[in-house]
């Protein structure tokens, strides 16, 4: 990548993140980045295309983060709480302003659109992603457990940007322990 397109990028993702995408326009893109109005053409086709990277980078940093959990963490529960508590932590950052794939589907909601397409791409490994961690653990019903899993995760990250952070992190790891638990009394249940 190059240093412009990086600084571009870099300074777009900091820009959508906290105040919105269809409220940052490419001039301030532009002008904060310091490059010509050329070489962010040049990088990207149009402003859709730089909302795309924004949110390819993001899911990409999250990728990196499941896939490090899953080369440091055996056991398939701890494994999922791992990835709960680096959410739990995520919410509690400074600056946190939600889930940047739910903040871009409420900004794009049409279905077709690239932007709308590339929150979907996201959501969709990350429930095929828990839903797998789930079926790893052994316990039945990885499918509810996944779908579960990501509804909470949904709820902390809206919360998180709403209310004290604290107590929607503490919440949110309480509702995996359940969703655990439960998981493991109905597996003895069904035998």
């Amino acid at each position: 990548m190059s240093e412009a397109r990086d600084r571009l990028l870099s300074t777009a993702s900091r820009l959508f993140y906290t105040e919105g995408l269809h409220s940052v326009g490419v001039d301030r893109v532009i002008a904060e980045a310091q490059v010509t109005r050329a070489t962010l053409y040049r990088h990207f086709r149009s402003k859709d295309d730089l909302v795309v990277a924004y949110l390819t980078q993001a899911d990409e940093a999250i990728r990196a983060r499941v896939d490090a959990a899953r080369s440091d963490v055996e056991d398939p529960d701890d494994l999922i709480r791992t990835v709960g508590r680096s959410i739990a932590a995520d919410i509690q950052g400074e600056g946190f302003r939600g889930c940047a794939f739910l903040n871009a589907a409420a900004e794009y909601p049409d279905p077709a659109h690239v932007v709308h397409q590339a929150v979907l791409k996201h959501r969709q490994w990350f429930l095929a992603t828990m839903t797998e961690l789930f079926a790893a653990t052994g316990k039945p019903d990885s499918e509810f457990a996944g779908r579960h899993f990501v509804m909470l995760r949904d709820g902390a990250m809206a919360a998180g940007c709403l209310t004290d952070p604290a107590p929607v992190g503490e919440t949110f790891l309480r509702g995996l322990e359940g969703l655990l638990t439960y998981r493991s009394g109905l597996g003895s249940a069904l035998s």
